[in-house]
């Protein structure tokens, strides 16, 4: 089992990439599974054909502090993801963080990925802010590796610049590594090369790098991901490559 924490500004597109790649990997037969940790719950929608699932945290709150099994906060998606969402407070009443940590503690107290068994788990992560609950899969250890996604704009790297800085503080302990950049395009001008250098400045790869295509757009208006909706797609062959890329040891 291999554990790969995506994060990223808030809105560049980490859930979109995340579940594509589930999807992708759910094709080539992977057992996979993907954490939803955003406070929105909706890093799943495309795995599960446009519906949403009930978050950890509303099924915590439903039924006093505890979960009644382990069917209440997974859900079974495309090809069998298994799909989590953590969800968190009523806005302006909680800590967000604390859901993230409160599902990993529901997850572990049900034994989930014994029993699910994923060759492969997501953890989707919000990374404008990287403490608290939001750098659990860093700081705790679940994750063995992160993958940054970003553009070329400005705040984009700002937010993935603090990301490497909170691995840089945990890597004595052994925690997770930086695996590398997948570049999800803006239409920046010169923005590969941006990103190029931003890569090459905190001495990282770029995994692939995803253009603008109203196919994305198109799928998930159908509740999809584009690997689902059509898998011939360059699109869809690009997102391919990055799992591919990804499932290499």
């Amino acid at each position: 089992m291999r554990k790969i924490a995506i994060y990223g500004k808030g809105g560049i597109g980490k859930s979109t990439v995340t579940s594509t790649l589930s999807a992708c990997m759910a094709d080539e037969g992977k057992r996979v599974m993907q954490i939803g940790c955003d406070p929105k719950a909706d890093s799943t929608f495309n795995l599960l054909e446009g519906t949403t699932i009930k978050p950890v945290m509303e099924v915590l709150m439903e039924h006093g502090g505890t979960c009644p099994s382990l069917d209440q906060i997974v859900t079974q998606g495309y090809r069998g993801v298994a799909c989590v969402e953590a969800g968190g407070p009523t806005p302006g009443s909680g800590c967000a963080g604390r859901g993230i940590v409160k599902t990993f503690e529901t997850l572990e107290e049900f034994e989930a990925f014994d029993k699910y068994d994923p060759d492969y788990v997501f953890f989707d992560v919000l990374g404008d802010v990287v403490c608290g609950g939001f750098a659990t899969p860093l700081r705790a250890g679940y994750a063995d590796e992160v993958v940054i996604v970003t553009s070329g704009e400005k705040m984009a790297l700002y937010a993935a610049n603090n990301i490497n800085k909170a691995l840089e503080s945990f890597s004595s302990r052994g925690y997770a590594r930086l695996r590398g950049i997948i570049l999800n395009c803006r239409n920046v001008p010169n923005e590969k090369e941006i990103v190029q250098n931003f890569a090459d400045s905190i001495h990282t790869q770029i995994l692939g790098i995803v253009p603008r295509d109203d196919n994305i757009q198109q799928a998930e208006d159908q509740g999809m991901t584009v690997e689902q909706m059509d898998s011939s797609l360059p699109i869809s062959q690009t997102f391919q490559s990055i799992a591919d890329k990804l499932m290499e040891e």
